[in-house]
């Protein structure tokens, strides 16, 4: 994007587009037709799924007011209890406070180019999916890019900031976890292995329509499909795919 380029662009896309070239980002802001203030009205002007949206939520800290944002999947709620138990005890941010913290009006935050330093957290959900789509400074101003990316572009950590999905009870949540930390204890002794790969199905056997991934086993029903035509070397390849995609979003897991 050359300077005449950024010229034609909000104030506030030029900022994110800058931080952006000056991380050598590929993707630069793109300005919808329409507003995109909500997760569900970018997804529909993208064509994407909602959980693609990576939305801004500002909170404000007690201890020192600093602003904390916490990146999140489009189709997720943020757990307010599970951010302040990270960052300390938390109060609502007002329009007035995100627009001076961050420089952006609510419904535009860009998780870059932040007009004062704050705290940042990034959702492990968005890892569930290959690309994903972040606010550009301004409502109609949207830019792509893959959930590391956000590690890269911010020095964010990932943690778990959401509450569990509607439909998945304590018990579920709980055999899901188990399943999780039973795949990557696995993972971890499959790097030593030569032959007789075990398979990573577990006990949790349920699609991510998202992710396209099982959340159990971390596959896809490709891989899932192939599993049984492999050869060790094929289902080693398979489960480097599977310990990549773990430790992208429950690094706690192999502690």
């Amino acid at each position: 994007m050359c300077g005449a380029e950024l010229t034609e662009l909000p104030e506030g896309v030029q900022r994110v587009a800058a931080a952006l070239q000056a991380n050598n980002h590929p993707h630069g802001p793109v300005m919808l037709d329409g507003a995109a203030r909500t997760a569900q009205q970018a997804a529909d002007a993208l064509g994407v799924a909602v959980g693609q949206i990576a939305k801004s939520i500002i909170f404000k800290r007690v201890a020192d007011e600093a602003a904390v944002l916490v990146v999140t999947s489009g189709d997720r709620r943020v757990d307010e209890a599970k951010v302040a138990a990270l960052v300390g005890p938390l109060a609502r941010a007002n329009a007035a406070f995100v627009k001076e913290r961050t420089g952006f009006s609510i419904g535009g935050v860009s998780p870059v180019a932040h007009a004062m330093p704050g705290v940042t957290l990034i959702d492990r959900e968005l890892f569930r999916f290959e690309q994903v789509w972040a606010a550009a400074g301004h409502p109609h101003g949207v830019f792509q890019l893959q959930p590391q990316d956000l590690v890269a572009l911010t020095g964010a950590p990932v943690a778990d900031v959401v509450e569990a999905p509607a439909d998945e009870n304590a018990l579920d949540a709980l055999a899901r976890e188990n399943a999780i930390k039973t795949l990557a204890a696995r993972a971890v002794s499959v790097g030593a292995m030569a032959e007789n790969i075990p398979s990573p199905c577990v006990n949790v056997c349920r699609m991510d329509t998202g992710s396209g991934l099982c959340e159990g086993c971390f596959r896809t029903i490709e891989d899932i499909r192939e599993w049984g035509r492999s050869d060790d070397a094929a289902k080693k390849v398979m489960w480097g795919h599977i310990t990549q995609r773990l430790q992208q979003t429950h690094p706690d897991a192999f502690a």
